[in-house]
């Protein structure tokens, strides 16, 4: 629900005029209104005045002795502390020239005499209240740069944690499973079926937690490997990303297919786990009564390159199309195949420090598509 707007209380008015007459009846009906009224003559007395006391908007005739109201307009835009301030000119000048140069010095709005007092007042209100509306903008946009530079320092203090932490898992965890294999081994004709089933679970969770380890680190460090962007062959980052995941391919009997890849800036490294991590999300989601098919299409579209990653697997249920792309965030499929849950949201990340975007379309038991953009940038 949007909050209702609200003028200041007694806003404060500063009229100059230099007819007694006019300031006489701008300081009726404005105090009328409620408002804080302060009149003065001469452009001189204005500016001392504004300067003593800043005023919520000024009502600024133009000719006056001495200095007219171009000139107090002017100088009171020059000094920062008035530049927010509205400047209204009420002026028997009527020539579009002079309402074009009231304008071009700093005011908001042309008031033409004689004026109607029920329109000096709508003015006046209406100028109140986008000033009004202009100070809770600039308080929100303030409190929000504070909340996002608070989110950012906490982002790096967390991933600084995830690596640490991370880091320091790795040699604990690589004992496990080392001696682990290594008591399978030595003791195979000594173990029963019922511990040799549990030195495999010993492993398969040992393994598991290595590949997330892996995982979190890799989507810790992205920001350092995203800063430098050079033109990358897409065929050999794909060449690259198929030669890593041969073994699943063979295992699975998938036939990949690809069009011819663009030449983009990029980080080589950094596009190579990104098809490589969609390309696994296919092996891995498969249908074991399906052969696995992968294609891999690119077409260049309103300046930039769009990727297609094309499998006939088992599909994500459209709740799912949001939450993959989130850390920690396991697809909820029918399949003994689990992912670490950071895999996507690696993806999602790497695309974006290349300035793209990432997003899926699916249907369960047909196939997924994830699509992608790197903008088409001119290689030198």
């Amino acid at each position: 629900m949007t909050e209702p707007y609200s003028l200041p209380p007694k806003a404060d008015i500063l009229v100059v005029d230099d007819t007694p007459e006019n300031l006489r009846l701008l300081m009726g009906i404005l105090a009328k209104q409620g408002y804080k009224v302060r009149p003065t003559t001469n452009g001189k007395n204005a500016l001392a005045v504004a300067r003593r006391e800043s005023p919520d908007l000024i009502l600024l005739d133009i000719l006056m002795p001495e200095m007219d109201g171009y000139s107090v307009c002017k100088e009171l835009k020059a000094d920062p502390n008035f530049t927010n301030i509205p400047v209204i000119f009420i002026s028997a000048l009527n020539e579009p020239i002079d309402k074009v140069q009231a304008f071009a010095v700093g005011g908001v709005d042309y008031i033409s005499k004689p004026f109607q007092l029920e329109e000096v007042v709508a003015r006046v209100e209406n100028q109140l209240r986008i000033q009004s509306l202009q100070k809770q903008l600039q308080e929100k946009n303030s409190l929000l740069e504070q909340i996002n530079l608070k989110l950012k320092h906490s982002n790096n203090a967390l991933e600084e944690f995830a690596h640490v932490v991370s880091h320091d898992l790795q040699q604990p965890l690589q004992c496990i499973i080392g001696y682990t294999q290594i008591l399978e081994y030595q003791q195979q004709n000594i173990l029963n079926q019922e511990a040799k089933s549990y030195l495999n679970k010993i492993l398969e969770s040992g393994m598991w937690m290595q590949s997330f380890i892996n995982d979190l680190l890799n989507h810790a460090s992205l920001e350092s490997l995203g800063g430098y962007l050079t033109p990358i062959d897409c065929n050999q980052v794909l060449k690259q990303a198929l030669n890593n995941l041969q073994i699943a391919i063979d295992e699975q009997k998938a036939q990949v297919t690809s069009d011819s890849l663009p030449i983009v800036m990029g980080n080589q490294t950094l596009l190579i786990q990104l098809l490589q991590n969609l390309l696994s999300n296919a092996l891995k989601f498969s249908r074991p009564e399906v052969p696995l098919e992968i294609k891999i299409l690119v077409e260049e579209k309103e300046g930039e390159w769009l990727f297609k990653i094309q499998d006939n697997g088992i599909g994500i249920k459209p709740k799912n199309f949001e939450r993959i792309f989130q850390v920690f965030q396991r697809l909820e499929q029918e399949t003994k195949t689990s992912g670490t849950g950071i895999g996507l949201a690696t993806c999602k990340k790497i695309v974006e420090l290349h300035g793209g975007r990432i997003w899926v379309e699916s249907q369960m038991g047909l196939g997924t598509v994830f699509y992608f953009t790197i903008p088409a940038s001119v290689i030198q």
